[in-house]
């Protein structure tokens, strides 16, 4: 309701200024109680527990600045990032657009953030609190060596994490995307697997929903013979839906509701190419507990959003929980896992 009332006031804004404002507002907010372990909608994915399957995705806390604050707001787990090796500024502004006809964002920020060091430093401080924490894996966009950006990152983050996110799929970094191909993928993975140590948290790969079926069955196969946590589907899109926005021409991803139908369709495809040998988190256009639950009737086990949060505001956490535990109860199902996949 609040939200509601702010909303108009904080659209008047640049998209991104209005971004660290929120990330301000979350820094200076009372602690909120988290998702309840071990509740009705709780579950185990790649041998974590998570409270609940909805996470905050990556893009939103870019630096780790505010992981407590938002499983504070009823996020059964939270994804920081992407960090980089080394700070870097990302793209020029402006790169962040409200395409609010179309309850969608383009964005081609290029993975600013403050690099690895503040990072460390930030997350080694929070260290014993509860929490499910992803830290998704980026890397820098001038580095001679990218593979050796990942398994840098692995080793510097994995005492931090529940789990490591590695990003391949951004748009917004000139030939990050060809880190996808199957050659480069298993060279990859394999890095960031040797590199994370004694600290062998479980790796998640984000992939872009913009692939052919050639490339997902081989990706899903890398993903198996790997034995990784899951696969993140998907990233934003570089496609272009029909949409009433005047951003409707920016470069860079989208996400929001037009991603809707790819995503789950992607998820679907992942599904089918892995037999359900290997977890699945569904993201792209999830706004409602009705979008969550059908992701998960697909084949998720963890759903994430970002996007959404924009338009509905940082009460969009508990009420898609509450709905999603409705719906469990509605179409007879005991517990999320049971229900994974049941479409």
């Amino acid at each position: 309701m609040l939200y509601s009332l702010l909303r108009p006031a904080l659209f008047l804004l640049d998209a991104e200024r209005a971004h660290h404002l929120s990330l301000a507002g979350l820094k200076v907010m009372p602690q909120l109680s988290r998702a309840t372990p071990g509740g009705p909608l709780a579950s185990t994915v790649a041998g974590i527990a998570f409270p609940n399957p909805l996470g905050m995705a990556a893009g939103y806390d870019k630096d780790g600045e505010v992981p407590d604050a938002l499983l504070g707001l009823g996020f059964g787990s939270v994804e920081v990032g992407s960090i980089t090796p080394l700070p870097q500024a990302g793209n020029p502004q402006p790169r962040l657009f409200r395409l609010a006809e179309d309850r969608a964002v383009i964005n081609r920020m290029g993975f600013n953030n403050y690099g690895a060091e503040a990072a460390v430093a930030r997350l080694a401080a929070r260290l014993g609190r509860p929490g499910v924490l992803g830290i998704n894996l980026g890397a820098n966009k001038d580095s001679p060596d990218r593979i050796g950006d990942y398994a840098i990152m692995a080793q510097l983050m994995a005492p931090l994490a529940s789990y490591l996110a590695v990003n391949v799929s951004s748009p917004n970094t000139p030939g990050l995307r060809a880190l996808q191909d199957k050659g480069a993928l298993a060279a990859l993975l394999d890095a960031v697997l040797a590199a994370r140590g004694p600290n062998a948290v479980p790796v998640f790969l984000k992939i872009a929903p913009d692939l052919e079926p050639a490339d997902i069955d081989a990706i899903a196969r890398i993903a198996i013979d790997r034995k990784l946590g899951a696969l993140i589907v998907s990233n934003t899109t570089i496609s272009r839906p029909a949409l009433a926005s005047r951003y409707k021409d920016e470069t860079g991803g989208l996400s929001g509701a037009p991603l809707r139908e790819l995503a789950q369709q992607r998820l679907r495809d992942f599904r089918k190419a892995t037999g359900g040998a290997i977890p699945l988190v569904g993201v792209g256009g999830i706004a409602s507990a009705e979008d969550a639950w059908a992701r998960i009737r697909a084949g998720a086990s963890l759903v994430q959003l970002y996007s959404a949060m924009v338009y509905q505001g940082p009460g969009i956490a508990r009420r898609v929980t509450r709905g999603l535990e409705a719906l469990m109860r509605r179409d007879g199902f005991a517990s999320i896992a049971e229900a994974v996949g049941s479409e």
